[in-house]
Parts: structure tokens; C-alpha cells; sequence
């Protein structure tokens, strides 16, 4: 008997996924997840996510099961040495066809590109499918035939095309008839560091969609005005599942068609803003397969490189411990580490006060959060940072800081967020917490440090190197 093989990495469900579909609706099929503990480890994927995948991974064999499909999980450590382990697995169960769903970054572009050359010469046949986004990227392009750089460009060609099609979910495959195959064990661990504890994120698919229906019913329609606010439940809190593809963006959109009467509704606030967010991950991957440069640690901006960033392990260290002097910063960092996790404004927040306010390179910041969080993701977090730091495309201008105090004094105005983070604060005043320097004193309040930095000369220092660049001026490429 042959097989088809479907061979699984971010895409961890059995419902709307291309690549399950379509290889149970040619023949027998098998399932594959390789186990990648030293790509991943140059890729300094967090022990966070890794364990999130791992309880996916589990959840998942759950669900192929009751399709009949067996799990293959082999370890295979580095992708260069991937093509090799799947013409042996081909070879041993008669595989005909590998299917699997298209990924972006220039590693595994290169992966894929070297899988589908070698076992295509063996008369292996690899069909790749579109999951991660709605548009291949490279088909929305300006009207020079460049890939779109601006944002607002980009978000206004996808709604002229969701208008017109809106992509909607496979269903789930029919279970198959026994295969024979026994799945294997999943690991007990991915990782050698150890995780914190994912209690607070319940696995699998059914989970899943059950928090995107509480999302969707309950906070969509004030998504708008309520989403930058920390303290309160006012995003979905979805990422961990898109970034492990235990969601897709299909049925995320599928779900909030609920609130508009089935209709890609621009008028409605709460739905076409997640939409426009949902869009933003999906811009950064378009971002980051037209120009592969981004996938190697460089700016998008080439005259960026110039600048010269501080070194400054003593604030380095502050920043990361949550331990700046400046509260908003201090309860978010401390929540990254604890939780895995961060509200999007406060990546924002930390973000730039790390980059400009403490003129400490992006992309030790990128790092740091990607060894942390349980949704990090290549295209978004670098979009993101570079974003901040004005290094990215479409990125805030230079000239642009936000202030901590007064970004904490706009989205957590009650300080309620600061309070759960930083209890050495838990006794001042809404009015005193959001810059607790101005209580005075010699020494401030006992536990917790003065500011490590002035903030009006941190951002005269910023806006001089930034200034110097002026010279540098060149074209992405």
C-alpha cells in the first residue's frame, strides 16, 4: 500500500488544514511532526512555546486518532538534515505524495525548497498549500510590481479582495479506514529548560474555538476602545494558538462574520479592527518574504545599521528584570516573564523605551523576547521591534517616543495592571503610581528603584542618533 504523508510544523489541527484535507481526499494517509531541538535553539524559540506545542502536539494526536491517522514524531536536530530523514521515512512506508503547508522565513524556505528538489528526483511528489495568510505573499503588490511597504497600502488591497472573496475554512477530514501504523510517543519535554507553568492556557482545538466564540460574543463588539487597555479582558488573548496554528486566520474571521450577519462589515468598530490587526500579522509575513535580509538580524532600513546603540548591560539588566524606576515598563516585563505573554500596547511601551529611550539595539530586545514568549514569531516580533524602533517598514517616525509615564497614565489610569506586577507599589495612589519618583524622599519607596534614566535626556540622546543618519540614506533591498 502507499501513502500519502502529511507532514505537520505550524499547523497544529485537523480542522481547516489545507495540507490534512487534501492528502486524506487522495489516499491513505500518515501524519508527521519532526522534533527540531537545535534549530530550535538557534532560533532561540522559548521553552514557553515549545511547551505549548508539545501539549498541542498531544491534544492533536487526540484528534488524528479519531480520523485514523497515526502521528509519526521523529527528532530530527538541525532542518538541514531533514530532506535525508523524509526520503528514508518515504522509502520505509511507500509514501507517493508529501504535503505540507507553505512557512516563510528564509530557513524554511530553504528547507522546503532542498526537501521538494531531493525527493522530487526520487519520484516523490511535494504539493505545499497556502495556511498562514490569506494571500500568497508576492501577489499584492504596488503598482511598480514592488512589494507593498506601507501598511495602509497593504490593508486597503486585502479588504478590496476579502469584499470580493472571503476565504472561508475547510471542515474537518472524514475519518479514514485503519491504517495498520501505531502512532509513537510524544516526548515528555522539547526542551531542556524548563517552562513555566500553561495552566492559565487550556490545549487544543476544541479549546481553542471555544475561547474564540467567549472572544467573539463577549468583547468583539468593544474590541476597538477596550483592546489597549491592559488591565481589563480586551483582546483575545488568541496568538499562542495562530502562532502553533491550532487556529487558523480563516476561522478566526469565520467566527467574528457572527457579529456582522456574515458580511466583511468595514462600518463595524470591534470586527474590522481585529480584521486590521489580523492583517498586520499577515503584512509582516509578506514583509519578511520580500525581503529575506530580515530573516538574517538586519534592519529594514539599511541606514539604521549606522547607528550606535549603547552598551549598557546594568540597563540592560533593569529592563529585563523589571526593575527601571518606571512602573508601566517594570509590571510588563515582569508579566512577560511570569506569564509568557504581553499585552500588544505594552510591547509597544517596553519595546521603545528599550530601543530609544535606553538606546539599546532592537534586536537584543527581539531575542529577549523570543525567549519568553509563548507566541513568538519571527515576522511579528521583528515587525514589531523594528517598528518601535524605527528601523522597520512603515515604522513609527524616529522622532517618535512614547512617553512610559504617560502611556501608563492613559491605559492603566487606575493602575490596576502596575499593582498585580509591581505589589512594592500596591499602596499608592492612583494618582502617585504611575511616576512614584515625584513621592520624594532620599531613597523612594523601600523595594522598589528610582528611574534609571531622565526621560527628556534620554530622548534628546535618541534624537541625535537617529539625526547622524541623515548621510546613510539607501534603498531596502
Amino acid at each position: 500500500m502507499s501513502y500519502q504523508l502529511v507532514w505537520l510544523r505550524t499547523d497544529l489541527r485537523v480542522a481547516d488544514n489545507p495540507a490534512l484535507y487534501k492528502a486524506m481526499s487522495q489516499g491513505p494517509t500518515l501524519a508527521l511532526y519532526l522534533v527540531t531541538p537545535e534549530q530550535w535553539k538557534v532560533h532561540q524559540d522559548s521553552p514557553n512555546k515549545l511547551e505549548f506545542w508539545r501539549l498541542s502536539l498531544i491534544r492533536l494526536a487526540e484528534q488524528l486518532q479519531q480520523l485514523k491517522v497515526p502521528l509519526l514524531v521523529r527528532c530530527v536536530p538541525r532542518w538541514v538534515d531533514v530532506a535525508e530523514h523524509l526520503i528514508q521515512l518515504c522509502q520505509q512506508y511507500s509514501v507517493q505524495t508529501l504535503h505540507f503547508n507553505d512557512e516563510y522565513g528564509v530557513n524554511e524556505q530553504r528547507r522546503d525548497q532542498d526537501v521538494q528538489q531531493r525527493l522530487s528526483a526520487l519520484g516523490i511528489s511535494c504539493h505545499s498549500y497556502l495556511d498562514q495568510v490569506f494571500f500568497a505573499p508576492g501577489t499584492l503588490l504596488t503598482q511598480t510590481g514592488r512589494a507593498i511597504q506601507v501598511y495602509s497600502a497593504f490593508r486597503n488591497q486585502c479588504h478590496a479582495r476579502l469584499l470580493h472573496h472571503l476565504p472561508k475554512p475547510l471542515p474537518r477530514p472524514k475519518a479514514q479506514q485503519p491504517v495498520g501504523i501505531p502512532p509513537d510517543q510524544i516526548p515528555e519535554r522539547f526542551s531542556e529548560v524548563e517552562a513555566i507553568s500553561l495552566s492559565d492556557w487550556p490545549m487544543g482545538e476544541s479549546a481553542a474555538h471555544s475561547l474564540l466564540e467567549l472572544f467573539v460574543s463577549e468583547h468583539l463588539a468593544q474590541y476597538a476602545k477596550a483592546r489597549d487597555f491592559p488591565a481589563q479582558t480586551g483582546t483575545s488573548r488568541l496568538s499562542p494558538y495562530l502562532t502553533a496554528g491550532v487556529l487558523s486566520v480563516r476561522q478566526c474571521v469565520q467566527a467574528a462574520l457572527s457579529l456582522t450577519h456574515g458580511h466583511f462589515d468595514t462600518q463595524h468598530s470591534g470586527f474590522i479592527t481585529w480584521v486590521d490587526e489580523l492583517l498586520w500579522r499577515e503584512f509582516y509575513r509578506h514583509i519578511l518574504h520580500a525581503y529575506p535580509r530580515l530573516s538574517r538580524g538586519y534592519a529594514f532600513k539599511p541606514e539604521t545599521e549606522a547607528l550606535l546603540w549603547r552598551q549598557a548591560p546594568e540597563d540592560l539588566a533593569a529592563w529585563q528584570q523589571g526593575r527601571t524606576g518606571f512602573p508601566i515598563v517594570d509590571a510588563a516585563m515582569r508579566c512577560l516573564k511570569a506569564t509568557g505573554w504581553l499585552h500588544n500596547r505594552l510591547r509597544m511601551i517596553v519595546a521603545m523605551f528599550l530601543s530609544k529611550n535606553l538606546l539599546i539595539d532592537w534586536r537584543v530586545g527581539e531575542q529577549w523576547f523570543m525567549q519568553h514568549l509563548l507566541d513568538g514569531d519571527l515576522a511579528q516580533n521583528n515587525g514589531g521591534w523594528q517598528w518601535s524602533a524605527s528601523t522597520g517598514t512603515d515604522a513609527v517616525p524616529y522622532f517618535r517616543l512614547f512617553n512610559p509615564i504617560t502611556q501608563s497614565e492613559k491605559f492603566d489610569p487606575q493602575g490596576d495592571f502596575i499593582r498585580r506586577w509591581v505589589p512594592e507599589l500596591a499602596h499608592v495612589s492612583a494618582q502617585k503610581i504611575h511616576n512614584p519618583a515625584t513621592l520624594g524622599g532620599l531613597f523612594g519607596i523601600s523595594g522598589y528603584p528610582r528611574p534609571i534614566l531622565d526621560l527628556a535626556q534620554s530622548r534628546k540622546r535618541a534624537l541625535q542618533a537617529f539625526k547622524s543618519l541623515s548621510s546613510h540614506q539607501t534603498e531596502p533591498s
